[in-house]
Protein backbone atom coordinates (compact mmCIF):
# COMPACT_ATOMS: atom_id res chain seq x y z
CA UNK A 1 0.00 0.00 0.00
CA UNK A 2 1.22 3.51 -0.74
CA UNK A 3 1.31 6.40 1.72
CA UNK A 4 -1.96 6.50 3.59
CA UNK A 5 -4.19 9.02 5.30
CA UNK A 6 -6.30 8.10 8.34
CA UNK A 7 -9.64 9.24 9.77
CA UNK A 8 -11.09 8.06 13.10
CA UNK A 9 -14.79 7.22 13.36
CA UNK A 10 -16.80 6.20 16.41
CA UNK A 11 -19.48 3.65 15.51
CA UNK A 12 -22.98 4.84 16.41
CA UNK A 13 -25.77 2.52 17.58
CA UNK A 14 -28.03 3.29 14.62
CA UNK A 15 -25.26 2.10 12.25
CA UNK A 16 -25.50 -1.47 13.52
CA UNK A 17 -27.57 -4.41 12.33
CA UNK A 18 -29.83 -6.78 14.31
CA UNK A 19 -26.76 -8.66 15.65
CA UNK A 20 -25.21 -5.42 16.89
CA UNK A 21 -22.50 -5.38 14.20
CA UNK A 22 -21.65 -2.43 12.00
CA UNK A 23 -23.90 -2.70 8.94
CA UNK A 24 -22.12 -3.58 5.68
CA UNK A 25 -23.44 -0.47 3.93
CA UNK A 26 -22.03 1.69 6.71
CA UNK A 27 -18.55 0.22 6.19
CA UNK A 28 -18.80 1.53 2.64
CA UNK A 29 -20.15 4.91 3.77
CA UNK A 30 -17.31 5.32 6.28
CA UNK A 31 -14.77 4.29 3.63
CA UNK A 32 -16.20 6.89 1.23
CA UNK A 33 -16.05 9.51 3.99
CA UNK A 34 -12.34 8.74 4.47
CA UNK A 35 -11.72 9.07 0.72
CA UNK A 36 -13.39 12.50 0.62
CA UNK A 37 -11.50 13.58 3.74
CA UNK A 38 -8.23 12.65 2.04
CA UNK A 39 -9.19 14.67 -1.03
CA UNK A 40 -10.23 17.59 1.20
CA UNK A 41 -6.90 17.42 3.07
CA UNK A 42 -5.17 17.66 -0.32
CA UNK A 43 -7.22 20.76 -1.08
CA UNK A 44 -9.51 19.01 -3.55
CA UNK A 45 -13.14 19.94 -3.11
CA UNK A 46 -16.16 18.50 -4.84
CA UNK A 47 -17.09 21.97 -6.08
CA UNK A 48 -13.66 22.31 -7.78
CA UNK A 49 -14.19 19.07 -9.67
CA UNK A 50 -17.78 19.92 -10.58
CA UNK A 51 -16.59 23.29 -11.92
CA UNK A 52 -14.35 21.33 -14.30
CA UNK A 53 -17.35 19.21 -15.32
CA UNK A 54 -16.11 16.02 -13.66
CA UNK A 55 -16.85 13.95 -10.58
CA UNK A 56 -15.26 10.89 -8.97
CA UNK A 57 -17.29 7.70 -9.35
CA UNK A 58 -17.09 4.33 -7.68
CA UNK A 59 -16.91 1.41 -10.12
CA UNK A 60 -16.42 -1.47 -7.68
CA UNK A 61 -16.15 -1.97 -3.91
CA UNK A 62 -15.08 -5.01 -1.93
CA UNK A 63 -15.12 -5.43 1.84
CA UNK A 64 -13.00 -8.07 3.57
CA UNK A 65 -14.08 -8.53 7.20
CA UNK A 66 -11.55 -9.56 9.86
CA UNK A 67 -13.12 -8.76 13.27
CA UNK A 68 -16.52 -7.60 14.44
CA UNK A 69 -17.20 -3.91 14.97
CA UNK A 70 -19.94 -2.81 17.38
CA UNK A 71 -21.48 0.44 18.63
CA UNK A 72 -19.03 2.56 20.58
CA UNK A 73 -15.95 1.14 18.87
CA UNK A 74 -13.42 3.63 17.54
CA UNK A 75 -12.17 2.70 14.09
CA UNK A 76 -9.27 4.27 12.21
CA UNK A 77 -9.85 4.21 8.47
CA UNK A 78 -6.80 4.56 6.27
CA UNK A 79 -6.98 5.62 2.68
CA UNK A 80 -4.40 5.38 -0.11
CA UNK A 81 -5.02 6.13 -3.78
CA UNK A 82 -3.11 3.88 -6.19
CA UNK A 83 -2.87 5.15 -9.76
CA UNK A 84 -1.87 3.21 -12.83
CA UNK A 85 -1.86 4.10 -16.50
CA UNK A 86 -5.57 3.67 -17.30
CA UNK A 87 -8.80 5.52 -16.69
CA UNK A 88 -9.44 3.91 -13.32
CA UNK A 89 -7.59 3.89 -10.01
CA UNK A 90 -7.69 1.84 -6.84
CA UNK A 91 -8.26 3.02 -3.31
CA UNK A 92 -6.90 0.68 -0.66
CA UNK A 93 -8.31 1.15 2.82
CA UNK A 94 -7.83 -0.58 6.15
CA UNK A 95 -10.05 -0.26 9.19
CA UNK A 96 -8.30 -0.86 12.48
CA UNK A 97 -8.98 -0.41 16.15
CA UNK A 98 -6.79 2.22 17.85
CA UNK A 99 -4.56 -0.63 19.12
CA UNK A 100 -3.86 -1.60 15.49
CA UNK A 101 -6.13 -4.66 15.30
CA UNK A 102 -7.30 -5.06 11.71
CA UNK A 103 -11.11 -5.21 11.55
CA UNK A 104 -11.73 -4.82 7.80
CA UNK A 105 -10.24 -3.92 4.46
CA UNK A 106 -12.08 -2.02 1.74
CA UNK A 107 -10.88 -2.02 -1.85
CA UNK A 108 -12.45 0.41 -4.27
CA UNK A 109 -12.00 0.92 -7.99
CA UNK A 110 -12.91 4.40 -9.09
CA UNK A 111 -12.60 6.82 -11.92
CA UNK A 112 -13.41 10.39 -12.80
CA UNK A 113 -16.52 10.80 -14.90
CA UNK A 114 -16.84 13.56 -17.49
CA UNK A 115 -20.36 14.72 -16.59
CA UNK A 116 -21.17 15.94 -20.10
CA UNK A 117 -19.77 13.03 -22.12
CA UNK A 118 -20.71 10.44 -19.43
CA UNK A 119 -17.36 8.70 -19.92
CA UNK A 120 -14.33 8.20 -17.72
CA UNK A 121 -11.57 10.70 -18.32
CA UNK A 122 -8.05 9.51 -19.15
CA UNK A 123 -5.39 9.92 -16.44
CA UNK A 124 -7.53 10.70 -13.36
CA UNK A 125 -4.40 11.48 -11.33
CA UNK A 126 -3.87 14.61 -13.48
CA UNK A 127 -7.43 15.82 -12.86
CA UNK A 128 -6.92 15.50 -9.12
CA UNK A 129 -3.46 17.07 -9.29
CA UNK A 130 -4.85 19.97 -11.31
CA UNK A 131 -7.16 21.09 -8.52
CA UNK A 132 -5.12 19.99 -5.46
CA UNK A 133 -3.62 22.62 -3.19
CA UNK A 134 -1.37 19.98 -1.56
CA UNK A 135 -1.07 17.03 -4.00
CA UNK A 136 1.47 15.21 -1.84
CA UNK A 137 -1.17 14.47 0.83
CA UNK A 138 -3.00 12.26 -1.67
CA UNK A 139 0.13 10.79 -3.25
CA UNK A 140 -0.38 12.76 -6.46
Amino acid sequence: MTKSFTVRITVRVYETDAQGHLNANVYLAHAEHARWELLRAAGIHQSDLLAKGVSPVSLESTIKYHREVVAGDDVDISCAFVFGEGKSFRVEQTMTRPDGTLVAEVFNVGGILDLKERRLVPNPREYFRGVAADPGVAGL
